[in-house]
């Protein structure tokens, strides 16, 4: 039964039905949320969620039973928990007061699909490590917008009550600049008083929006880098997932040989029919082409 369970988890096969069942079950969230439809067919879309959460429920216990004897190992897998998480929030019953929290608590079932596709996890990875950097960049923008805030306070509150009447509404008109959001209509009601005023705006888009921008996505680019690397040891540390990469590998390789060997012998008789009609014009006669002519 262990090793059953252990080669089946395992299969392309296996990974391609439990995602085929999270996209089917991402559809039937979006037509429940069809009034007409949910009427119609609401004991068919209520029923098709029970049978996903049925499905999701099989595969934890299999994956256990795969690593028996030591079924709680499952929950080393940072993954794994993250999984078995989303199917304890999906068995809050749908009555009374926790309906709606119920409902809500399915859209996490899409967020399977983060766990099913090892590039998806790859970048999750990344941006979970990139928050100790991100820390930084977030701690030199406040200071940033900080300074600018009080800046902008003093120079433009008379000018623009609207959008600099306080500290508080200071910074939240600079949030609206560094997205870009119409921050010229500020800057020109700005510069009805005062023509140099732009160098304040320029300046603060300048640092606020391509510097500290472009800092965030240094960091996520070098965690990036720094989770390949992670990657790559925890293969080298488990040779079995190597192997198992490596055995998919020589799979799509063969598939894509199988493939060009068809589309050759598909063209091999077109090509040779060409090669003969060639040849019989080579032998025949001048005098025979022109009467073929």
């Amino acid at each position: 039964m262990q090793a059953m369970c252990a080669r089946l988890v395992n299969t392309n096969g296996f990974q391609a039905f439990i995602i085929g069942t999270i996209i089917v079950n991402a559809i039937i969230l979006g037509l429940e949320t069809s009034p007409d439809l949910n009427h119609r067919y609401g004991a068919l879309l209520s029923l098709c969620n029970d049978i996903v959460l049925g499905i999701f429920i099989i595969e934890a216990i299999m994956k256990m039973v795969a690593l028996s004897p030591k079924p709680l190992s499952y929950f080393k897998d940072g993954w794994n928990i993250f999984d078995f998480s989303i199917i304890l929030i999906s068995l809050i019953p749908m009555t009374g007061s926790l309906a709606t929290v119920a409902r809500l608590a399915r859209l996490l079932r899409v967020m399977r699909l983060i766990s099913a596709f090892p590039q998806l996890r790859l970048i999750v990875s990344t941006l979970i490590h990139s928050i100790p950097g991100m820390a930084n960049v977030i701690l030199l923008m406040s200071v940033l917008f900080y300074i600018y805030a009080v800046a902008g306070y003093h120079l433009f509150h008379d000018i623009d009550p609207t959008h600099w009447a306080s500290l508080g509404l200071s910074l939240l008109t600079l949030f609206r600049i560094v997205t870009l959001e119409d921050w010229t209509d500020v800057m020109y009601a700005a510069m009805e008083a005062n023509s140099w005023y732009w160098i304040y705006f320029v300046s603060f888009v300048v640092l606020g929006t391509f510097v500290i921008v472009n800092l965030f996505i240094a960091v996520v680019l070098n965690n990036l880098e720094e989770a390949k690397h992670e990657k790559l040891e925890e293969l080298v540390k488990h040779p079995e997932n190597l192997l198992q990469e490596i055995n998919e590998t020589m799979a799509s390789l063969q598939r894509l040989q199988q493939q060009l060997a068809k589309q050759q012998h598909e063209l091999s008789p077109k090509e040779a029919s060409s090669e003969m009609d060639e040849s019989r014009k080579q032998s025949l006669p001048i005098g025979g082409l022109e009467e073929n002519r």
